[in-house]
C-alpha cells in the first residue's frame, strides 16, 4: 500500500533547515522525499505547511516495566536476586498494555529502549521497541539492543544492606571486571568445554562490539571507572544519566564518549545527583560531545521528552542539536539507526506532523505515524 504525507515542512535530521516536500510511504517504509511527488496512492495526508519530524526515540527508560497506575506490583524493572544477571531480556517482561505507551504516542515518542533498572552491577538487556502494538511481538525493533550495567550507589545499597558484594565502588569494580574476564576465557576456551554459562553468553555481543554496554553513571569518578572498564576490555559503552559529566567534558572528549544525559528535569533526592544541572547539554555540545537525552522514565514521565529538550534549549543548547538529541542521536546510541531517529528513504515511516514547534509550551503533535500507518490524531 502506498501512502504520502503532503506539504510538510520536513526536518530530516540530516540537515538543520526543513524541505519542503512530500514523503512517500510503501509498506511501512520510506521511499521517496521530495518537494512535489505525484504518484498514484491508496491513502493521503496533507501536512498543511506544519513542521514534520521523526518520531522522538527515547534511549533509556523503563516503559512497560514499571507500569503507570499499578503501584509496587507493577514495579518489576530490577531482578535484586544477584548482582549478575546479563542474561535477563526484558522484552519477556514488558507489558504492551502499560498506558505509558499510549503517552508516548499522544507526544509523539514512537520508539522507545526499555529495559531493567540499575540494581545490579550486570542487569540484563533493553529492548529497543515501536511505542504502537497489541503484543510484543508486533512492537520490537531489536530484541536484545544493549546491554545494561550499574556504576555506583544503586547496587552499594541494594546488595550492603544484605552485607553481599557488592558494598563498595572497589566491589563493584572488581565484579565487574571478573564477570568480563571470566566472559573473554569462556569464549576463548568454549570449543573445549560442552557447559553452557547463559550468564557469560549473553556478553558476546559486547565482546565483539557489536552491542553497545549502557554503564548507568552519576558521579565524575564513576564515570571515569566506566571508560577505564571500556579501554581495558575495548568495548564499545554509552554513559548514562552522566550527571557529573559536564565537570570533565576534557576527559570525555580524549575517550570519545558516547553519552545519554538525563533525566536532567528532576529534582537530586540523593548524593550522586547535586551536581545535576540543565545546562549539562549546552556545555557537552560546545565540546563536540555526542550525546542523547533520555526520560528515565518514570522518573519523567515519556510525554515529557520534548520539554526535557526545550528546557535544555532554554538553557543554552542550540535547538537543532536538542532535536537530534531526541532522535537520530537517540538512535545511534543505541544501534537502531538503520530503521529509525531520521527521515530518509529506506527507514521506517515513523512520522510525526506536529500542531506547533515540539518546543513550544504548547506544542504537540496533529498526527503521528508508526510504519506508515496514522496511530494518533
Amino acid at each position: 500500500m502506498k501512502f504520502i504525507v503532503k506539504n510538510g515542512k520536513i526536518l530530516t535530521m540530516k540537515e538543520n533547515s526543513p524541505i519542503d516536500g512530500d514523503i512517500l510511504i510503501e509498506n511501512g517504509k520510506i521511499v521517496k522525499i521530495s518537494r512535489n511527488i505525484n504518484e498514484k496512492v491508496t491513502k493521503s495526508y496533507n501536512a498543511k505547511g506544519k513542521l514534520v519530524t521523526p518520531g522522538l526515540v527515547d534511549p533509556h527508560c523503563h516503559v512497560g516495566l514499571y507500569e503507570e497506575g499499578v503501584g509496587e506490583i507493577g514495579h518489576l524493572g530490577n531482578e535484586k536476586s544477584d548482582p549478575v544477571t546479563s542474561d535477563i531480556d526484558a522484552v519477556y517482561g514488558i507489558n504492551p498494555m502499560d498506558y505509558a505507551f499510549k503517552e508516548a504516542l499522544k507526544a509523539g515518542v514512537t520508539t522507545v529502549v526499555t529495559g531493567p533498572g540499575s540494581a545490579n552491577v550486570i542487569g540484563g538487556t533493553y529492548a529497543a521497541l515501536k511505542t504502537y502494538g497489541e503484543v510484543i511481538e508486533d512492537m520490537i525493533i531489536k530484541e536484545r539492543a544493549v546491554m545494561k550495567s550499574a556504576l555506583g550507589e544503586n547496587p552499594i545499597k541494594i546488595y550492603g544492606r544484605r552485607e553481599k558484594a557488592p558494598m563498595t565502588r572497589m566491589a563493584i569494580a572488581a565484579l565487574f571486571r571478573e564477570t568480563l574476564i571470566r566472559a573473554k576465557l569462556y569464549f576463548e576456551r568454549k570449543r573445549n568445554d560442552g557447559d553452557i554459562d547463559f550468564k557469560l553468553e549473553a556478553l558476546k555481543e559486547v565482546l565483539e562490539k557489536k552491542m553497545f554496554l549502557k554503564i548507568h553513571a552519576h558521579r565524575a569518578d564513576d564515570i571515569i571507572t566506566a571508560l577505564k572498564i571500556a579501554k581495558e576490555f575495548d568495548i564499545n559503552i554509552t554513559i548514562d544519566h552522566c550527571s557529573e559529566g559536564h565537570l570533565i567534558t576534557k576527559h570525555l572528549k580524549k575517550a570519545n564518549a558516547k553519552v545519554i544525559l538525563g533525566p536532567l528535569l528532576a529534582s537530586r533526592p540523593k548524593y550522586e545527583l547535586k551536581n545535576l544541572t540543565m545546562q549539562a547539554p549546552a556545555i557537552l555540545a560546545k565540546e563536540g560531545i555526542e550525546f542523547a537525552l533520555c526520560t528515565d522514565h518514570p522518573v519523567i514521565p515519556i510525554q515529557y521528552h520534548a520539554v526535557q529538550a526545550a528546557l535544555a534549549v532554554r538553557e543554552g543548547l542550540d535547538e537543532f542539536t536538542a532535536l537530534k538529541a531526541i532522535t537520530i542521536n537517540a538512535a545511534k546510541l543505541t544501534g537502531i539507526d538503520d530503521r529509525v531517529g531520521s527521515i530518509e528513504e529506506g527507514k521506517d515511516a515513523d512520522i510525526v506532523v506536529w500542531k506547533t514547534h515540539p518546543f513550544d509550551l504548547m506544542g504537540k503533535p496533529e498526527a503521528v505515524f508508526v510504519n506508515g500507518e496514522k496511530v494518533f490524531g
